[in-house]
């Protein structure tokens, strides 16, 4: 068995398909067949069943690939300690986090200069995942978590940002208060999809005393909220960031009540490395250097 072949079966594993694993990896899906196949005939049993018009894992290939995901991370790990004799932290996010920890990671450098920080994009699950297995040393979340294992260090709190159409009859005013924007239909994605702002919108209006305000049909997954709310301009939704787009109005709740807490997990129990912490406290201090240039900014419409 080799290192490779188990490369090969993780691609056609997560991509379900010979052809997107093939350019996954830059080699040939008639190569990325053999290869699997020999896989499968050292084992004794079939990973993937394949059919002229689907790829789907057997109950053998959904066991092995967890353990073959486990074995190619152990393998980069590896790698990346050899090139880095200083050492090396991964810290896991999404796309929203980017400012806070591109910043975090510049001030850290100037610190450790042979220390490798890598900046990897990955689901909130993916992030989890990746903390309990050892692949990334911190995660950065919204809201809560409690799970066996992992430690949350609470590094701030983020006022969400209250997003309509310019047409929206309280497009324009710094502040709303929740009682107005009640009035009118909230646009979210459903709770299933997206269950941390479902219940921040929740407990706002129930500790104000307010009835719920009225929920627009759920957001599609391939849909953004931004465009929905140019086609249904007396809706109103809520994003965790202000990015300015044409024909779109930004504001926030008069009772700063829409706010949710960040946090970095990490593995417990605590004593994590020194760089970790580190990259911990310059999280923090970026942090609050970003908020006092917006707070002298002032709200952007």
């Amino acid at each position: 068995m080799e290192l490779r072949q188990l490369t090969y079966f993780v691609a056609v594993a997560e991509e379900l398909s010979f052809s997107r694993a093939a350019a996954r990896c830059f080699i040939s899906q008639s190569a990325i067949s053999h290869q699997v196949a020999r896989l499968e005939h050292e084992l004794g049993s079939k990973l993937i069943a394949r059919s002229t018009r689907t790829v789907r894992l057997t109950d053998l290939g959904a066991q092995v690939l967890p353990l073959a995901q486990q074995m190619i991370r152990l393998e980069s790990m590896i790698a990346a300690t050899a090139r880095t004799p200083g050492g090396r932290v991964r810290m896991a996010a999404n796309m929203s986090f980017a400012q806070q920890s591109l910043a975090a990671i510049a001030k850290l450098r100037t610190e450790h200069l042979d220390v490798e920080i890598e900046f990897i994009i990955k689901s909130f699950d993916q992030r989890i995942d990746a903390v309990l297995g050892g692949d990334v040393d911190l995660a950065l979340i919204r809201g809560g978590l409690e799970r066996p294992g992992l430690a949350i260090e609470h590094l701030w709190v983020d006022d969400l940002v209250v997003a309509m159409s310019q047409r929206h009859p309280l497009a324009g005013a710094a502040e709303v208060g929740l009682a107005e924007l009640g009035k009118y239909p909230l646009l979210l994605p459903s709770a299933r999809d997206q269950v941390l702002l479902h219940n921040v919108i929740r407990d706002a209006f129930d500790r104000h005393g307010l009835d719920r305000p009225r929920q627009a049909p759920p957001l599609p997954v391939d849909h953004t909220a931004t465009m929905e709310l140019l086609n249904h301009p007396e809706e109103w939704t809520v994003l965790y960031e202000r990015t300015p787009l044409a024909g779109i109005a930004f504001t926030r709740d008069t009772e700063r009540a829409l706010r949710v807490p960040v946090s970095a997990v990490v593995r417990a129990p605590s004593g994590q490395s020194e760089i970790v912490n580190d990259l911990i406290a310059a999280l923090r201090s970026v942090r609050a250097d970003l908020a006092g240039e917006n707070d002298v900014a002032g709200p952007a419409m």
